[in-house]
């Protein structure tokens, strides 16, 4: 049986070699009656790069639809090398794409594309959120009109919140979720979207201004009364009651914090 690599320099030397094709076969890696196992190595280092590319492809597909398969392959592996994983789990590699798309100086003119990637990773990271029963609507009405404004709600584990420039909402959803249907996407358009799982299925939304900075706030910890002014600062013509019972249909909090 081979002998296991300890902890220490030489894994991470087999660990970086992995990686980086540059480097040599790391020492002490040998085939049968020890002699330099190159051949075996490079197919070992190549199905890793491939599934770790697979993986970024499965969590990117939006992206991956954009620039192309082939160019969406040579992209990862730049990300390989640049930002090698540090967790066996697939599902919690790649959170640093979005950062390295957007500082990838060859895909300049197309900024809204670390935006898609932004919304890929938040679905991602909605989805495996852990389990959480949303706040029931009816159990604000228990609640003092005294205290309403100072009132601060536990944001569900799940709830995401994502503000772009860009109409992303409409990118993705063209890219991935429904690519066969025409869609006509004004690129000048800023989206923010709400993720939330009140059950099984992530669910997303396009919020106006105004329910989006209450939403902001609210996520953050801040009382509904503040959260309100700021809504309407951001939009002089919100009705606060129906953004607070948009943002309860969607089910992003879990309970209401004491007050006391």
């Amino acid at each position: 049986m081979a002998e296991r690599l300890p902890f220490g320099p030489g894994r991470d030397a087999f660990a970086a070699a992995l990686l980086s094709p540059d480097l040599p076969v790391p020492e002490g890696v040998t085939g049968p009656g020890g002699r330099p196992a190159g051949r075996r190595f490079g197919v070992y280092r190549n199905n890793v790069v491939v599934s770790l590319t697979e993986s970024l492809k499965a969590t990117y597909p939006a992206v991956a639809r954009l620039v192309g398969e082939d160019y969406f392959s040579a992209l990862a592996r730049l990300f390989i090398g640049a930002h090698p994983p540090v967790s066996p789990i697939l599902s919690r590699y790649g959170q640093e794409f979005s950062r390295f798309v957007a500082d990838f100086s060859p895909l300049a003119a197309y900024p809204y594309l670390a935006d898609v990637a932004s919304f890929e990773w938040a679905w991602l990271q909605s989805y495996h959120a852990a389990d959480a029963v949303p706040l029931d609507p009816a159990e604000l009405a228990a609640i003092s009109p005294e205290v309403l404004a100072d009132i601060r709600f536990l944001p569900h584990p799940a709830a995401r919140l994502l503000a772009s420039a860009f109409p992303v909402f409409d990118l993705v959803v063209a890219n991935r979720f429904e690519p066969d249907r025409p869609l006509s996407i004004d690129l000048s358009e800023s989206q923010t979207v709400l993720f939330s799982r009140p059950d099984i299925d992530v669910m997303f939304r396009v919020l106006p201004r105004g329910t989006a900075v209450v939403a902001e706030a609210l996520l953050a910890g801040q009382p509904l009364g503040q959260a309100a002014e700021l809504g309407l600062a951001a939009e002089p013509g919100l009705a606060l009651p129906q953004a607070l019972s948009v943002l309860l249909a969607a089910g992003i909090f879990t309970g209401v914090a004491d007050t006391v």
